[in-house]
């Protein structure tokens, strides 16, 4: 049988076919499609994107994957660590290439693992999210993963629990699979356009899978991630799952048996908490813990086909590129990492107590090199972190800090979270903006020393392709990030250049 999958029109819908003529001619053709295929690319290539390197030696591999990764330069120790998996057909290279994981790598700080398969163990290169020899706790490729994340986490100084992992379509199923399999290393998940946890345990029952409904409760779903390690009592990722409502290489339906499959396995309804309308035609619906923190999130994209959401520009919300099944809709991987707190809303290590988030965090006041907050008292709160930047930037038992030695004329942001006797760390509040006062006028000669990421908030740069440029000047400054710092002097009205040292 014809085993090269049909191609779709990208990022429109397709028509479905009548399900006898699938199912009859699909034992590999359709098969090879079910087990995530993305289509139209033809063959995986070697990874060679800039700063995407390879690992040749990561440990145990009876998965038989190659192994890449990408980490900022000056990543500190005890930064999370995202795994990305690719689709069908493509490869590490093409999915950091396209799937902006690498520009929140660069501004926010974590390391990136990107594992690839190829067509040794799948003649389209997909995942083997279908296939219990491979895709279980202990084995094949799954197994594979977890030896790259121990290698990752050794060589960065990362964060074992802030471990991510993320993929499309076959990866979404393996990033499903992975999730059930290995809870006490995946501190949360995103699930695009994917499969639901040990779906199918074969190729043929694949298709049922990806082109309808198993037709099981959420209990039986659930059921399927308990399984996957028994004696597992928790705590459980938390899981984004991304669904187009025109996929029909996905069905939709994949996307609400996720959202059943992981409220089941967390102990809450499948009636969401919140709803709230994104852009790009999106709906997200947040099903949250009993804590009142987001446990599930389901993003339903209005008419979008098969792929990744991506939405490119330099805009701190917009990320990616298009190509074959990258899909100009929404920025999948910002809200993903926002989720995850990889942004720095949530405290590093997701938080963890039970102290709900503080309100009505205040910029009191501000001066060329201090900004003041205030927050209304949390009920058992025995002290509080303030966060800048997602750094720690104070730890008050009052309900006002002051943040000093700060650069005048300059926006940070800022997040605070209540921390209990015990030591554990609550919800963090949504994120403020305070700017120093100060600045200079036109070419006022004054100097202004922040790092890059800040250097572009306070308009004194730009950043164009991952890289941070002095506004004027446009004198190189290195990657845009948070690890990166230099002064900036200005010369000339909006005209900035660098003057480390000078100063």
């Amino acid at each position: 049988m014809n085993s090269t999958p049909l191609p779709r029109p990208r990022g429109k819908a397709h028509r479905p076919t009548p399900l006898r003529r699938r199912v009859a001619g699909a034992v590999t053709g359709v098969l090879a499609l079910v087990a995530a295929c993305l289509g139209a690319v033809a063959g995986a290539e070697p990874a060679a994107a800039a700063g995407l390197t390879q690992v040749t030696s990561f440990g145990s591999n009876p998965g038989n994957l190659a192994m890449y990764e990408y980490a900022p330069a000056g990543l500190p120790a005890g930064a999370p660590v995202v795994v990305a998996l690719h689709g069908c057909t493509q490869s590490a290279s093409d999915y950091f290439a396209h799937s902006g994981w690498q520009k929140y790598a660069d501004l926010w700080g974590f390391a990136l693992v990107l594992p690839q398969t190829s067509a040794s163990n799948n003649s389209l290169s997909c995942f083997s999210w279908f296939d219990p020899a491979k895709d279980t706790r202990g084995k094949g490729e799954a197994a594979s993963v977890v030896s790259m994340v121990s290698h990752a986490v050794t060589q960065y100084g990362s964060d074992s629990g802030r471990v991510f992992v993320t993929g499309l379509s076959a990866g979404g199923g393996m990033t499903a699979d992975l999730l059930a399999d290995y809870p006490d290393v995946f501190a949360g998940g995103a699930v695009d356009s994917g499969l639901p946890a040990q779906c199918a345990t074969s190729q043929t029952a694949a298709s049922t899978c990806q082109y309808g409904s198993v037709n099981l409760t959420p209990a039986q779903l659930g059921d399927k991630v308990r399984a996957s390690d028994p004696g597992y009592s928790g705590p459980w990722p938390r899981v984004a799952i991304w669904q187009g409502a025109s996929d029909y290489t996905v069905y939709p339906v994949n996307g609400t048996e996720l959202r059943d499959q992981w409220t089941n396995v967390w102990g809450i309804g499948q009636t969401a908490s919140s709803t709230q309308t994104l852009p790009g035609g999106t709906t997200l619906s947040v099903y949250d813990d009993p804590s009142g923190r987001p446990a599930v999130q389901l993003y339903q994209i209005s008419g979008m086909g098969h792929g990744l959401a991506v939405d490119p520009g330099s805009g701190t919300e917009q990320c990616g590129t298009t190509g074959s099944y990258y899909l100009d809709t929404i920025c999948s991987s910002y809200y993903t990492a926002r989720f995850w707190g990889l942004d720095g809303s949530t405290p590093p290590g997701g938080g963890g107590g039970t102290l709900p988030a503080p309100t009505a965090v205040t910029v009191a006041g501000t001066t060329d090199s201090t900004v003041s907050l205030s927050w209304g008292a949390v009920t058992g709160a025995a002290s509080y972190r303030v966060y800048r930047g997602g750094t720690l930037a104070g730890s008050p038992t009052g309900t006002s800090f002051t943040d000093t030695g700060l650069t005048a004329g300059t926006a940070y942001s800022y997040t605070v979270a209540a921390v209990d006797s015990s030591g554990a760390v609550g919800a963090a509040s949504s994120a403020v903006a305070a700017t120093t006062t100060g600045g200079g006028g036109s070419g006022s000669g004054q100097c202004f020393t922040d790092n890059n990421y800040n250097q572009v908030a306070a308009g004194r740069a730009h950043q164009s392709g991952g890289y941070t440029y002095a506004d004027g000047s446009d004198q190189n400054m290195g990657l845009w990030n948070l690890f990166t710092t230099h002064t900036l002097k200005e010369t000339g009205a909006d005209y900035y250049v660098i003057a480390d040292g000078t100063c």
